[in-house]
């Protein structure tokens, strides 16, 4: 049995940000959200796309760019959040709305890339 450790890394990672962001809340939420943030899924997917491109510089760059653009939505997202829940809204209302926006900011990048023709 071959483990396809590009598959297998992500969810890996993403379980111990997940305890980290627990353990670390319960001694300081400001730990915890540099830990929430933390770009965990940018350096595993430069290592996807790198190793199976025959140019792996080409293919770095062009998805750096993309990482670049497409990190606005996500911006946004936090923005909405913030501000709902200054404004006193709970998780589920603020989680919602927030991911609506961001997927209208993701719609919008690809309506401007021209990634629908």
């Amino acid at each position: 049995m071959i483990i396809h450790w590009e598959r297998i890394a992500p969810v890996i990672v993403s379980i111990l940000v997940i305890i980290a962001i627990a353990i670390l809340r319960e001694y300081s939420k400001v730990f915890a959200s540099i830990a929430a943030v933390m770009p965990i899924n940018v350096p595993l997917g430069m290592w996807i796309v790198s190793a199976g491109e025959d140019n792996p510089k080409e293919a770095l760059a062009t998805f750096s760019e993309a990482l670049l653009v497409n990190i606005i939505p996500t911006i946004v997202f936090l923005v909405v959040a913030w501000q709902m829940t200054k404004a006193g809204y709970g998780l589920i209302p603020t989680v919602i709305i927030g991911y609506a926006i961001w997927g209208v900011g993701v719609l919008i990048i690809f309506a401007l890339r021209g990634q629908f023709s």
